[in-house]
């Protein structure tokens, strides 16, 4: 084996035997206990002994009710939790009838236009007894928050008794993802308007999941992924202490949404330093309770690693970056399904994905003892090496201006943007090894999975129901709300409350986004 090749994913070196010498020498100490300050160990004494991980399946495809029922089937074969995919356009404040929106209607989630859909959504679910229901909106948290908030007011439910997630990461969309629509300083103040009124409203409520997962799918490394991450969440924090909020009135709440890769002993460690990390940034900087020092994580499969080639070698994959997350000690888990390097999944593979964790749950003895990796020699020299990084990479953002001038120079987005190049070439050159598609490639004849496809009528169907709903409803009600919401976002005031107000009267996720744009204009990237 060459020397390259003793380095994990991410560049840190590996040693080709570890003891106590080699751990101390990478600055590794005593772990702690768990649930105890740093959280190395994990965020409580027992971790999974009390509760299991919440396997918070992703899913979502055409219309509400398509997606519906996909929920019900995934809820009744054991899924304790769920995420809400939304399409594209929903994500981008589009309706469904919008030109931009042609051709993507449901086809990478479902597609939400008004409060009607949510009500088809959720449709005989009885939310306050999911463990978890987490949703793609970012640029429009806002008026998911609302969408959901007034759903529960038409079926009578207190909105704070469902344990609500709402990634509302706008910072990253800047630099990642692309799904933003307003400029980024007015995006940022959105989500701390969500911030703020889930502190006073909705206490029970996530109203930020920091999202590094999506970074590093663009191509960050494990440091880049933890580090711009964390220099996120320390503007969105700033932003909200700044708004007048105590730090401890909302940071409890806060989780992340990290990336569990195949590279086992680098993603353990990285959940375990990402602990450290969030700890320390929440004592030093904020002068915050240990409740809001405690770092909850939401772990997904990594998707970039997902093949089309091979596709049931992705099992594999999948179960591999499953059981990092589980040795890492997080608190969500999402598996993905073989066949998404070709498609929406089929029912049959999201159900293997779920049963995936099941297996590791139900069948290892994975969740019989806490942290089952703590005190290995090489675990912990890659999170005391992997700690040390990420706070050298926040350094290097704070010199650059903090994370806000970084993303509005590009900086951030052109730091990905090398790596993501680098890691591409290294698989073209062959150094880094992709089974099926670099290493042991089939030409013979291999068992092919048979994609899933959106059936095309679905989208003239969600257009002609989203038409109905304009002509049913009423329109003046509507239109006094709209403006509302416009008067308030133009005075520079929260705008959660004339949101909800505007989702009541059956404004559509697109109207809502349409004044607003008004008022804050579009992003341009740099």
């Amino acid at each position: 084996m060459s020397a390259d090749a003793r380095r994990t994913r991410s560049g840190l070196p590996l040693e080709e035997l570890y003891g106590p010498a080699e751990a101390a020498a990478a600055g590794a100490g005593d772990p702690g206990r768990p649930g105890e300050p740093p959280f190395t160990r994990g965020i409580s004494p027992r971790m999974y002994l009390d509760q299991p991980w919440i396997m918070g399946q992703y899913a979502g495809f055409g219309s509400a009710t398509e997606t519906n029922t996909r929920y019900k089937l995934l809820l009744e074969r054991g899924q304790t939790g769920f995420s809400v995919a939304l399409d594209l356009p929903t994500q981008m404040g589009y309706d469904s009838d919008h030109p931009l929106a042609a051709g993507e209607v449901g086809k990478v989630g479902v597609a939400i236009d008004s409060l009607q859909d949510m009500e088809t959504l959720f449709r005989d679910i009885p939310l306050d007894q999911v463990r978890q229901v987490r949703t793609t909106a970012n640029a429009i948290g806002h008026v998911w928050l609302a969408l959901v908030v007034a759903l529960c007011e038409r079926r009578g439910e207190d909105p704070d008794r469902i344990r609500i997630l709402i990634q509302n990461d706008v910072l990253k969309e800047y630099v990642a993802r692309g799904t933003y629509i307003y400029s980024l300083r007015a995006g940022l103040g959105i989500v701390t308007d969500v911030i703020a009124y889930c502190a006073a409203h909705l206490p029970s409520w996530t109203p930020l999941t920091m999202s590094g997962y999506h970074i590093r799918e663009a191509g960050a490394d494990a440091v880049q992924e933890l580090g711009y991450t964390f220099a996120n969440g320390i503007a969105y924090c700033q932003a909200a202490v700044d708004r007048g909020l105590a730090v401890d009135a909302f940071a409890p709440k806060l989780f992340t949404f990290l990336s569990s890769g195949l590279d086992l002993l680098e993603e353990v460690a990285k959940f375990r330093a990402a602990r450290r990390v969030w700890d320390r940034i929440m004592a030093e900087r904020f002068g915050a309770g240990q409740a809001s020092r405690r770092l909850n994580i939401f772990a997904f499969s990594a998707g970039s690693n997902l093949t089309a080639q091979q596709p049931m070698v992705n099992v594999a994959r999948v179960t591999i970056e499953a059981l990092a997350a589980v040795l890492g000690g997080v608190q969500t888990l999402h598996t993905s399904a073989y066949d998404e390097a070709l498609s929406t999944p089929t029912e049959a593979a999201a159900t293997l994905a779920l049963r995936t964790q099941q297996v590791l749950l139900e069948e290892t003895g994975l969740a019989a003892t806490v942290d089952p990796l703590g005190g290995a020699w090489s675990v912990e020299a890659l999170t005391a090496e992997l700690e040390r990084r990420v706070l050298a990479q926040i350094a290097e953002v704070e010199e650059q201006g903090g994370a806000l001038a970084c993303i509005e120079s590009g900086w951030m987005a052109e730091r990905i943007a090398e790596r993501a190049f680098t890691d591409q070439l290294e698989v073209e050159k062959g150094t880094r090894r992709v089974v099926g598609v670099n290493r042991h490639v089939d030409q013979g004849e291999s068992v092919e999975a048979q994609p899933f496809v959106v059936d095309p009528a679905i989208e003239s169907g969600q257009v002609a129901r989203l038409r109905r709903l304009r002509a049913e409803r009423d329109s003046a009600r509507v239109t006094a709300a709209l403006d509302a919401l416009e008067t308030t976002a133009r005075a520079g005031e929260p705008i959660v409350e004339p949101t909800i107000d505007a989702v009541r009267s059956l404004a559509t996720v697109g109207e809502i986004s349409d004044r607003l744009r008004a008022v804050h204009g579009t992003h341009r990237p740099p």
